[in-house]
């Protein structure tokens, strides 16, 4: 570990001067996140699965591939998750690098704790409060059953870009009309 990462402890971290950076740092995350950050939770058809769909939360935040530093930053910062390459198909002449934090235990003891204790300030504020609650919910095992899986895929799909989750679209599908008064 090195001295510039703010979670590292040691004789030198209670100094003023590695509090304020200490301070410096969250605030760059926070403010990054804010404008760079996504948190989402689609619920996927996994064939593997019981129930045949898997809930896949993921907290990320994409640059081009010349910014690469500052998501290696970000891995540094949160001792955890990775950068991958998105290769772009449009008229960019830079890849996207995504940093990415998928891994459950992850989620649930370092980044929904940080945001939590560092509150966002932009919209994103909302997305990460319902990725919270979804983390929850999984960690209750509500993910598990068709009424959890139905009510985390609700709330998913008001996320981001309010994408219509497909889980309820075919739960909708499949569900017989009930007739009233025939």
């Amino acid at each position: 570990m090195d001295s510039d990462n703010p979670t590292v402890s040691g004789p030198n971290v209670a100094t003023p001067e590695n509090q304020q950076e200490r301070l410096r740092r969250i605030g760059w995350v926070v403010g990054f996140v804010d404008g760079e950050g996504c948190f989402s939770a689609p619920v996927l058809k996994s064939p593997k699965m019981t129930l045949g769909w898997q809930v896949q939360p993921a907290f990320a935040v994409a640059q081009s591939a010349s910014s690469r530093f500052v998501l290696n930053d970000l891995v540094d910062f949160f001792e955890c998750g990775r950068v991958y390459l998105n290769r772009r198909r449009d008229n960019h002449k830079e890849d996207l690098l995504r940093y990415c934090v998928n891994r459950r235990a992850d989620l649930v003891t370092k980044i929904v704790p940080f945001f939590q204790e560092n509150e966002l300030r932009t919209t994103k504020r909302e997305n990460f409060s319902k990725f919270s609650r979804i983390i929850g919910m999984m960690e209750e095992g509500r993910h598990l059953t068709n009424e959890g899986l139905a009510e985390i895929a609700s709330i998913s799909e008001t996320m981001n870009h309010r994408k219509p989750s497909n889980y309820l679209r075919i739960l909708r599908d499949h569900t017989p009309a009930t007739s009233h008064g025939d």
